[in-house]
């Protein structure tokens, strides 16, 4: 038993864990931050408008970099030993992410009066969308770089870069919050990522990889190709879980109100909070391993060793923080969001639910199981949407969390059933 503990706690997992629990913690304590004094300052309804906004950003930040992050982590990855093979890989990514960048940037500039009264239920935000246009292209260009990192494995400067990018939200955050309120709030979500760019470039200058020629190289469509399959897989993730998201609130906002749906937003900032730990060592681990490893046993056994690790450690987790729920909710928040409290059962049965599927959801990913992985992240949305209609209907926002336990039971199941032989059978191919 003890010997298969250090084999355990041995792994490259709990090697990246806990380089990436230093930055856990720091953006643990700075969200902390941050969501004390935007919720002291701005309250449920501002809450929840910022969670509207966090949501739509996150759609266009996919559709300006193509999706196709995942896979220049793959790949570079892969070919990390060879020069001429990987700089097609930088290149032919910078050029997909500026083209669609500008795009974006475009689409956001003329249609911010619409974008501002949809999205935020106010034409008051209009210039809100007007400086998100301007910076969106920064903003992919960092999101490309942190790809290109985690593909080469500097888990040291991912690490930094995830730091600093914490830090500069939280000032960002409070500051423009204190000074203007709800309006501040929304500018600081769409402008910090701008800033942490020029920091992240500091950081890779003297990579062995990093030549501005690398991603000045013309545009490869072999190799475009290539990252368009994993483009597909990486936007129909991105877009349809905020935009599921942002469908919940708004079926929240219309059958009970704007004030539950930043309760509901709130007991989401949560779940970020304490389950960034896991997913940030999961992105920044197991994507590349599993993109390494070749057959079915190597699979399976990886598989397995995290499952060891990662569950029981998140159960301890969510069986502690229910009992101290009403403490967070004093934490974190204030006296407006005591009615969080009853939201924290089914999603805490979620997010359990959420991070066991997730673990066969990266070995669709990493195998570029294009079509599977399209039609689970498109069912799990349309899933989402149906059962929460009615559970919203029925029981306001805590019917929003069960059908977010459901879907995501649900999903665990069926990709435990898709990847069947992987994981119950023994035979080695």
């Amino acid at each position: 038993m003890l010997i298969k503990a250090k084999k355990i706690f041995s792994t490259d997992l709990v090697k990246v864990s806990f380089l990436n629990a230093i930055a856990t913690v720091i953006r643990m304590l700075t969200g902390f931050v941050s969501v004390k004094v935007v919720a002291a300052v701005i309250g449920p309804v501002g809450v929840a408008l910022l969670g509207q906004l966090n949501n739509f950003a996150q759609i266009l930040l996919s559709i300006s970099n193509g999706g196709i992050n995942a896979g220049v982590t793959k790949y570079t990855s892969e070919f990390s030993e060879s020069e001429k093979d990987y700089i097609l890989y930088l290149g032919t990514g910078f050029w997909i992410t500026v083209v669609l960048s500008l795009i974006t940037s475009l689409v956001i500039f003329i249609g911010a009066g619409y974008f501002s009264v949809s999205i935020l239920h106010d034409i008051r935000y209009k210039s809100v969308f007007y400086v998100f246009g301007g910076t969106i292209l920064l903003y992919a260009l960092n999101a490309l770089l942190t790809a290109v990192i985690n593909g080469f494995k500097e888990y040291k400067k991912f690490v930094i870069a995830n730091i600093v990018g914490s830090l500069v939200g939280m000032v960002f955050a409070v500051i423009l919050s204190i000074r203007y309120g709800v309006y501040g709030a929304l500018i600081s979500t769409v402008t910090f990522q701008s800033i942490v760019f020029f920091i992240t470039l500091g950081i890779v200058a003297k990579s062995y990889w990093f030549k501005w020629k690398s991603f000045l190289l013309k545009f490869n469509k072999k190799v475009a190709v290539q990252l368009g399959h994993y483009s597909l897989m990486a936007i129909a993730s991105a877009v349809t879980v905020p935009a599921g998201q942002m469908i919940v609130r708004d079926f929240i906002i219309t059958n009970k109100s704007i004030t539950d749906a930043g309760l509901w937003e709130g007991i989401n900032r949560i779940s970020a909070m304490y389950l960034m730990v896991i997913t940030a060592s999961l992105s920044v681990y197991f994507l590349p391993k599993l993109s390494e490893l070749k057959t079915r046993e190597e699979l399976r056994n990886e598989i397995f060793s995290v499952y060891k690790l990662v569950i029981p450690f998140l159960i301890l987790t969510t069986f502690v923080i229910y009992i101290f729920r009403v403490f967070i909710i004093h934490l974190l928040f204030t006296s407006e969001f005591n009615g969080m409290k009853e939201l924290f059962g089914f999603q805490l049965i979620g997010d359990v639910l959420k991070i066991m599927g997730w673990v066969l959801g990266y070995l669709l990913l990493a195998k570029a199981m294009t079509k599977i992985y399209i039609i689970m992240e498109i069912v799990n949305f349309l899933l989402l949407i149906l059962v929460s209609y009615f559970l919203v209907k029925w029981y306001g926002s805590v019917g929003a969390t069960l059908a977010f336990a459901i879907v995501y039971l649900v999903y665990f199941i069926v990709l435990a059933f898709v990847f069947k032989n992987l994981l119950f059978n023994n035979k080695q191919t």
